[in-house]
This record gives structure tokens, C-alpha cells and sequence, in this order.
């Protein structure tokens, strides 16, 4: 009911054009990894379909380094006239935090909206000798710090995942960080680790060089109903994941912040955007500003409650 009476406030808003503010040239998108990443290719596409609600063109801009740190430090200090937004992954943009690597605040940003909720996968190599999650554990038990596992960085969303599963399961590994999700998994089809952990947008155009092992979830996956949780097979047993939203410089006014969560809305409803994202991989999951804000302050709480005690 919440969800159908704010498309019934965005179709109205859209229609009689009574926003405060609309932008007038085209609007800068900084995406904290480097192109071809999951996060990269999520946000093109959002790109595209949104162009049409916005009334302008969103320009990717990619600023990779410090699992994400320096593009979110440039959007913390740009300009908040409506012209520099950015993606921000959780919970890496809190675990950069608590982890004190980065030069940023929670509150430096404003949230725009939430675009991308997708569960991580534990994968292998297709031609791994590990054909299911068992046989993985099994090794990792018999040879302690043996096993390999390709990061998108220190601490990052992908190395929080293979630590959370290498803890409940009780083995150990060796940590390989990359500059990101799409050298981490370049590494993984390589044979430069055994296994590694990302999510399915991440491998939507290598799904046939990689083995996906379990997943991290209560439930599994409609898509791939043959793939277990973590949790039936006795390790992790809670839903871990990345969110991907769409966040503003902190001090943006609410008539920018109101525009552009409308807009958004808008285009994630497209059909069009709706089937290209199925297609992808792309999980879509709109929440608006104020659900967004809330979300971080639980990723920030998770990071400061959780998943500091892996590094204890």
C-alpha cells in the first residue's frame, strides 16, 4: 500500500511538472569502481532508461580506489547543486568507515533512493575440481590457508562475504584483493584463487565460466532453484548481500532530493528498463529517501555490530 500510494504521489508530481527544480544540463553519476564492474553496469543501465524521466543524460564517471573510498570522498565534496550524484554500495560505504580507511561520513550524504538489493553467491571456476560447496569446505578444512579467495578488497563487500562463510564453516584461506568486482572475478576464471563470492548482476555475462556454489540467503533462488543456501548446508544462515543507492552531496536541497527520487522511481518502473534488468541479472529494489537513510544507518549498525568480529 505504502509503494502504490507513492506511485500514485510520483505520477501526479511527473504529470502536473510542479517540482521546485529540474536540471538543466546533464548530471554527473560517480560510480566508485571501474567500468565493467557489477556496479558500473548497473548504473549504465539505470543510465539509460532514466534519461527519459530526468529530461537529461546521467554521465558515468568512475573513480576507482580504496575498495570504493575515493569516489565516495569526491561525492562527499561536490557541490550539492543537483549536478554530481553517485552510487553508494553497502555495506562497503560503512565498512570503509568503521574500518577507518575512509575520508567520508555517513552523514555527508543525502539519499536519493535505493536501486540494486542482490544476494551474494559463493562460485568457483567452471572447471573447478570443487563441484559443490561441500567438497570446497571439506579441502579448506584438510588444508588450512590453502585455499584462495579473489577479493574486490580488503574489507570489501565480496571479502566480508568469503570471511562470514570461511568463519561458520571453520576453515581458512589465503585473501587475493583486486581493484574490484570484475578483476576479482577475471582472477577467479584465470585460476588465480579457487573460490570467490559476488553477486548475480556481477556474473550475468560469465555465467558459463563460472560454478555457483551456494548462496547467502534463507531462501534460494528462484532462477536457480538446483543452487543451496549456506544456511541448509550448516553455515551462515542469515540473508548477506550488496545494496546499490543512489545518494546526493550532503546539503542538497529537498526539491533536488524530492526531483530525482520521483524521477528514479519512475524509470525503475519502465517496462522497457524492467526487461532489460531481468535480462541482466538486476535486482531492482526501489526505496525512497527516508527507507534509503534507514537502510545505511542499518548496514553502519551491521558493519560496527558484525562484521568487525571477523577481524578480531
Amino acid at each position: 500500500m505504502k509503494k502504490f500510494l507513492f506511485a500514485l504521489l510520483v505520477v501526479a508530481l511527473m504529470a502536473s511538472s510542479v517540482f521546485a527544480w529540474a536540471p538543466e544540463k546533464d548530471i554527473t553519476v560517480i560510480v566508485a569502481y571501474k567500468a565493467g564492474s557489477g556496479t558500473d553496469n548497473t548504473a549504465r543501465m539505470l543510465a539509460e532508461y532514466a534519461a527519459k524521466s530526468l529530461g537529461q543524460k546521467l554521465i558515468i564517471k568512475n573513480i576507482e580506489g580504496g575498495s570504493g573510498s575515493k569516489g565516495w570522498e569526491e561525492l562527499a565534496k561536490a557541490k550539492p547543486d543537483g549536478y554530481t550524484l553517485g552510487f553508494v554500495n553497502l555495506p562497503t560505504l560503512c565498512a570503509n568507515i568503521v574500518e577507518g580507511t575512509a575520508g567520508y561520513k555517513v552523514d555527508d550524504f543525502a539519499p536519493v533512493c535505493n536501486h540494486v538489493n542482490e544476494v551474494s553467491i559463493v562460485l568457483v571456476a567452471q572447471n573447478s575440481q570443487f563441484k559443490t560447496l561441500e567438497d570446497l569446505v571439506k579441502y579448506g578444512k584438510e588444508y588450512p590457508g590453502v585455499l584462495k579467495a579473489a577479493t574486490n578488497g580488503e574489507k570489501a563487500s565480496n571479502h566480508i562475504g568469503a570471511e562470514l562463510l570461511a568463519d561458520t564453516a571453520g576453515f581458512t584461506y589465503e585473501a587475493k584483493h583486486y581493484g574490484g568486482t570484475a578483476d576479482q572475478l577475471r582472477a577467479l576464471r584465470l585460476g588465480e584463487a579457487d573460490f570467490s563470492v559476488a553477486k548475480e548482476a556481477d556474473i550475468a555475462s560469465m555465467k558459463d565460466d563460472v560454478r555457483m556454489l551456494a548462496v547467502f540467503d534463507a531462501t534460494r533462488m528462484e532462477k536457480y532453484p538446483n543452487v543451496p543456501t549456506l544456511g541448509e548446508l550448516g553455515y551462515y544462515n542469515k540473508w548477506y548481500g550488496s545494496a546499490r543507492a543512489i545518494a546526493a552531496p550532503k546539503g542538497t536541497p529537498k526539491e533536488i532530493i524530492d526531483f530525482y527520487q520521483a524521477a528514479f522511481f519512475e524509470a525503475m518502473n519502465d517496462d522497457d528498463y524492467l526487461a532489460a534488468a531481468e535480462r541482466a541479472g538486476i535486482t531492482t529494489m526501489f526505496m525512497n529517501s527516508s527507507d534509503t537513510a534507514n537502510l545505511i544507518s542499518e548496514q553502519y549498525e551491521f558493519c560496527t555490530n558484525e562484521i568487525a568480529k571477523l577481524w578480531e
